[in-house]
């Protein structure tokens, strides 16, 4: 018996279908929408009825507010549920390495610490840093830099790419 043939099984390989720049740029649009909505009907409201000022100021109230609410947003849906309400309408998710949902240092590496870095510089009221995300059109696994940081990346959820067959 030639052991050379017999034991090998012809096995196809499946890998993830990487969520690409574009549609990911869709997802975090929408995303901005859900934010904007949530601290229009919850932050602005709760500021003027209150009667506290809203300042103007970088540091002012209302805006360290409607920052909890962005980075709250990301984290805490990304911690929960593995992606946003931008994501799931497009069908995509944040896994980690091991393919699995992120625990909570990646989850705040990713979203506090990727974030912080895109919006922090501007430039006229723009955020310089964000061109970071084109990272996501150039990297192998189509990782923007806050992936790359945390070791995560963006899948989509209901679809695969098949590879070359594997011996088994």
């Amino acid at each position: 018996m030639d052991t050379n043939e017999s034991n090998y099984i012809e096995k196809p390989a499946f890998l993830p279908h990487y969520g690409g720049f574009w549609i990911r740029v869709c997802a975090y649009l929408f995303d901005l929408l859900v934010i904007a909505a949530l601290n229009g009907l919850l932050i602005y409201p709760v500021f003027r009825l209150s009667g506290l000022e809203m300042g103007s100021g970088m540091f002012s109230s209302v805006n360290i507010a409607t920052a909890a609410v962005f980075f709250a947003y990301f984290v805490l849906m990304t911690k929960f549920f593995g992606q946003t309400l931008g994501k799931m309408i497009f069908g995509l998710r944040v896994v980690a390495k091991d393919g699995e949902r992120p625990g909570w240092i990646t989850v705040l590496i990713r979203e506090l610490a990727g974030r912080y870095i895109y919006t922090s510089i501007t430039f006229f009221g723009l955020p310089f840093l964000a061109v970071l995300y084109v990272a996501a059109a150039f990297t192998p696994k189509k990782q923007a830099v806050h992936d790359l940081f945390a070791d995560t990346t963006v899948v989509h959820e209901r679809t695969v790419v098949k590879a070359e067959t594997v011996k088994v």
